[in-house]
Formats: C-alpha cells, sequence, structure tokens
C-alpha cells in the first residue's frame, strides 16, 4: 500500500497535525502549497521529504497524488475539496469544513458524483489517545448504554505571548461562528458515544462577552442535542487564562447507565501530571488509566480505507450530520442573537 498525498493550505497549525497523522501512518508526502513564507518554512522543517509545489493547479494535475490535505481558511475547504474530487483525489479536511449549507450542499452533490471522499479529522477524538481509549470501552460495554455525554472545548484566543490572530478568524462569514467551528467536535463525539446516525438540536447559543474589541466574533457557545435516549450537553469558548499551562481544559464525560467516563484531555487540576488522563467509575469501583501512549488507530485504517473504498476511520455519512448539525446549531443560535448578522445559508 503505496498512499502518496499532498498538503495544500496552511492557515490554521492543524495541518502539521493532519500531516503527521499521514505520514506516521505510512503515507508518502509528495509536494505542498501555501502562500505565506513563514508557514511554508515551518513546513519544510518539519516535513522536508516532500517539495514546495508551484501552485494548487500543479498538484491537484498530480495524477500520482490519491489524497489531499487541507487547513486552509475554513470557507476556502469546501471549494478546495470540491476541486480535488473532481481532480480524481480524495480530501482531508480540518474542522469545519463548510462555512454555510450552500458549500455543504455542493460538496454533497459532487462526492455522490465523483465517488471519491471528502473527510474531516475530528483532532479532538481522532488525534487524542485517552478518547480513543474511552471508545473502545464504551463500545465493550463498560457503562452500559450511553445516555449522556457533556463536552467542553474551551480554547485560549491569543495564547502566552499574545500572538495575533489573522482577520479571518474574527469574521463568522469566513469561519461560520464559534458552534460551526469548535463546537463540530462535540458533535462528533456525541454522535460517535451514543451510537447514533444523527440527532435534534433541541436549543442552541452563541454571545460575545469578554472580547468586546470583536464585535463579529463569538467567545461562548452553548448547545444541547437530542437523539432517542441520549442527549449531549456542548459548551466553547475562548476564555482560558493565561495561567493555565495548556489551550484549554477540554473534557468529555459520557455517562451510562452502569457507569460513567471522564476524559481529561490536555490537563488534570492539580491532579495527575501531564495529560490524555481517563478516570473510569463502574460497579467494581473506580480505575484511572493513563492513555498518554494509547495508539491511534485513525491514520492507518484511513490509509486502508483509501485503498479497499471501505469506511472504518470514519464514514462520509458521520462528516456530513456532524457538519450539517453544527450549521443548524449555529443558525439556530444566531436567529436568537440580536447582535449577530451572518446567515449560514449564504
Amino acid at each position: 500500500m503505496n498512499i502518496r498525498f499532498a498538503a495544500i493550505g496552511f492557515d490554521h497549525p492543524h495541518i502539521f497535525g493532519q500531516a503527521q497523522c499521514l505520514v506516521d501512518a505510512g503515507a508518502q508526502l509528495v509536494s505542498y502549497w501555501d502562500s505565506d513564507p513563514a508557514q511554508i518554512e515551518k513546513f519544510q522543517q518539519m516535513f522536508p521529504q516532500g517539495r514546495l509545489a508551484e501552485s494548487v493547479e500543479e498538484i491537484l494535475e498530480d495524477e500520482s497524488i490519491d489524497i489531499v490535505t487541507s487547513a486552509s481558511v475554513p470557507d476556502e475547504r469546501a471549494p478546495l475539496g470540491v476541486r480535488v474530487m473532481q481532480h480524481g483525489k480524495d480530501y482531508l479536511s480540518d474542522k469545519p469544513a463548510f462555512a454555510s449549507f450552500d458549500q455543504l450542499a455542493e460538496v454533497k452533490r459532487v462526492q455522490a458524483e465523483t465517488g471519491r471522499k471528502f473527510l474531516i479529522m475530528f483532532s479532538e477524538r481522532l488525534s487524542n489517545p485517552a478518547t480513543i481509549k474511552a471508545g473502545e470501552l464504551v463500545k465493550a460495554g463498560a457503562i452500559g448504554e450511553v445516555v449522556q455525554t457533556i463536552g467542553v472545548g474551551p480554547h485560549r484566543l491569543f495564547g502566552y505571548e499574545k500572538r495575533p490572530r489573522p482577520d479571518w478568524h474574527f469574521q463568522k462569514q469566513r469561519y461560520g461562528g464559534i458552534l460551526n467551528d469548535i463546537g463540530s467536535h462535540q458533535i462528533d463525539q456525541f454522535l460517535f458515544f451514543a451510537d447514533k446516525d444523527s440527532a435534534e438540536i433541541v436549543t442552541a447559543r452563541t454571545a460575545n462577552v469578554k472580547w468586546k474589541d470583536y464585535p463579529n466574533f463569538e467567545d461562548f457557545g452553548e448547545m444541547l442535542l437530542q437523539s432517542g435516549n441520549a442527549s449531549g450537553f456542548i459548551r466553547v469558548d475562548w476564555y482560558t487564562p493565561d495561567g493555565l499551562p495548556t489551550w484549554g481544559d477540554v473534557r468529555l464525560l459520557i455517562l451510562g447507565t452502569d457507569g460513567y467516563i471522564e476524559v481529561r484531555k490536555n490537563i488534570d487540576l492539580h491532579g495527575k501530571s501531564g495529560s490524555n488522563h481517563l478516570f473510569l467509575a463502574d460497579s467494581n469501583g473506580v480505575q484511572y488509566i493513563d492513555c498518554a501512549n494509547h495508539p491511534l488507530p485513525f491514520g492507518p485504517q484511513l490509509l486502508n480505507d483509501l485503498v479497499t473504498r471501505e469506511e472504518t476511520a470514519i464514514t462520509q455519512a458521520h462528516t456530513f450530520i456532524v457538519s450539517e448539525l453544527a450549521l443548524q446549531a449555529q443558525a439556530m443560535a444566531i436567529a436568537s442573537s440580536p447582535y449577530s448578522t451572518f446567515d449560514a445559508s449564504s
């Protein structure tokens, strides 16, 4: 199995994790392209095995490339994916891959027409060892039937060095809003752990509370999902304090009929050092599992799927429904938010 890939668009640092995932799984980096010399230099330092292409078109027209990965500006990801699929290649995008319902509809049309894969790397699940371990435990019946997930995804806006964010980060038309953006991670996890194909958005809300200098920027969001007997509460924000030694205290609580699991992904406040902590409580007691070295199957599964055309890593249907629900939640929140003017339908 010799999978060759290219990378286009380094606007978000997730691109480095996406490329590393493919390389670690055994894929060969052929070429890459971006317009920012500083980002190109950083990418070259991390992945010297590839070469800088002269243009996006050069990559698209290279018939030896099997898959393209991208973390370009969010509203550019879907149009790029359309071009990639139309050139006979599969596509792995950062989240969010869509900034509007129109973009989602067009990608669905082209994906069905071409039969290529348009996938999203939901890194809070697929790149997090403790979350992978939690999935294995839930699948094995460790906590019974999942009744609720609680996912919190706090983020730091400017980092320790107060580094500037690009202009697009504060333009809702470009990133789609906080629920569409970082909230999509939590929707992905709810559907995965509750083993659901879809869900209903019961309520959704966004706000601009702290960062008043950026009035078109949402710094807080919450939503509630429902599917059958399972519900999912989601809270995301840009309030991580400078004193926290990580970009966010990201947590996941999975409640089952026979026990529960808590994943502390990045930090255990005044507890165990490091990251990837998993706590399991069931009829046998309380157990702590250090998941720092737990294997990540997504990359190898994806490369195998590219050859066999199976869907063991992530399904196309799951990718689309997570994105659709994120857009729906954002639209619901916007409808009830007096300060917002963004329309996800455009």
